[in-house]
């Protein structure tokens, strides 16, 4: 009880000392001997440190203590507009979308040259679905040379570890593993780099927006409103650290029938496009559920590549089209 009294005391002296004159009618309560008697200790000043009547002024002072002390934002040696492709939810398909995105842009008519970086590095997909296996080369400068498959410059830490072991690591080994894939690649002049990012808005995802320059993100979603407040969040977080959100992909948005040609919209409908209403964003694309987009994936031959006719082939190919005319 002593402890608890003497460190009460000395935060109040603290608080005296670098904030009188910042915390107005605050009360701090002191348990003082075995009664638990209550001794008030109130002191005033000119602005509420706690609390705000204002949440504009609120909101604005959150952001500007996430800015606060961050490095400042680099370019990727090599590598023209980074592109984020990302997802509040796990399971929305944002790999999928990150794959087939990269082969669609390195089909565009102003041929830009393409690399993809799986920056997942406890669940990496890229080797599957891009079919890739071989571990990097090193250049003179003991740079990473990316593995190429379909065109495209592939990299990820599925390359460097043993697929069949699983990825135990603590933060700061997978903040060197990203600092590795990411300064410590030669990508040797590509046009666009799409980065698959894991899913929420944790360490990782918050590094490459706070140090790397990026162009934009895309943000996946289902249909359904659990994916769509994760969603939310994750626009909610590009805005305060200033990254264009490009827009919003739906995807799973129905199950076209292949007997009757009849949609069922398994997932629910508008719930993507309501919330680009809501964030002041646009939907930029809608994904069916297509049996063809599992199979690419498995076999390691994108959909784009695999079945060029198809419905979900054309959505992507705009979707890309839309990302290239964003970034001119």
């Amino acid at each position: 009880k002593m402890f608890v009294k003497m460190l009460t005391c000395l935060t109040v002296q603290a608080l005296k000392k670098s904030n009188s004159n910042q915390i107005t009618s605050t009360r701090l309560w002191c348990i003082a001997g075995g009664n638990y008697s209550q001794k008030i200790r109130e002191f005033s000043g000119k602005q509420n440190l706690f609390a705000t009547k204002d949440p504009d002024a609120l909101k604005a002072r959150q952001e500007a203590l996430m800015k606060r002390g961050l490095p400042k934002k680099k370019s990727l040696p090599g590598v023209k507009d980074v592109i984020l492709v990302s997802s509040g939810k796990g399971g929305v398909g944002k790999s999928t979308t990150s794959v087939n995105l990269a082969v669609a842009l390195s089909k565009h008519k102003t041929h830009p040259s393409i690399g993809i970086l799986d920056a997942d590095i406890f669940g990496p997909s890229l080797p599957t679905m891009m079919n890739v296996s071989a571990l990097p080369e090193l250049t003179e400068e003991k740079k990473m040379i990316p593995v190429v498959n379909f065109g495209i410059k592939c990299m990820s830490i599925g390359l460097l570890v043993d697929p069949d072991q699983a990825v135990v690591w603590r933060g700061p080994m997978v903040m060197g593993a990203l600092n590795k894939l990411l300064n410590e690649t030669d990508w040797g002049g590509i046009d666009i780099l799409v980065v698959d990012t894991p899913p929420g808005t944790g360490d990782i995802l918050l590094s490459l927006a706070q140090t790397i320059s990026i162009s934009g993100a895309i943000i996946v979603s289902t249909p359904q409103k659990v994916a769509l407040a994760d969603a939310s969040k994750g626009i909610d977080m590009f805005k305060k650290v200033d990254i264009p959100v490009l827009g919003l992909v739906e995807n799973m948005s129905g199950f076209i029938c292949s007997s009757c040609g009849s949609t069922t919209h398994i997932f629910g409908t508008d719930g993507v496009q309501a919330l680009a209403d809501k964030s002041g964003t646009s939907v930029i694309g809608r994904i069916p559920l297509d049996p063809a987009v599992m199979s690419s994936s498995d076999t390691g031959k994108p959909l784009i590549l695999a079945h060029p006719n198809s419905p979900v082939t054309v959505q992507y190919l705009q979707i890309a089209d839309l990302v290239i005319q964003s970034l001119k």
